[in-house]
């Protein structure tokens, strides 16, 4: 006899989601580092970074900005001060 138990997490959607939400885009540039197809501020960064504080690998908010900023410019977004 086998117990059929289950235990599921639920995540937040992905960064690039927040990211492209931001910035009102449908999708990130097609050559990231050569074509830059929108800006997003640091303020917006640190946001989205509070809302996937939980998901991220990171010890604090500071950390977490550095990775959504990094996620943002492999998406074509400049990241503004």
């Amino acid at each position: 006899f086998r117990s059929k138990k289950f235990d599921f997490k639920i995540k937040s959607p992905p960064a690039s989601f927040f990211i492209k939400e931001a910035v009102k885009l449908k999708g990130g540039s097609k050559e990231p580092g050569r074509n830059i197809v929108a800006s997003i501020s640091k303020k917006q960064l640190e946001e989205i970074a509070k809302q996937k504080m939980n998901d991220l690998n990171a010890h604090d908010l500071e950390e977490a900005v550095k990775i959504i900023g990094g996620s943002a410019r492999s998406m074509g977004i400049e990241v503004k001060e």
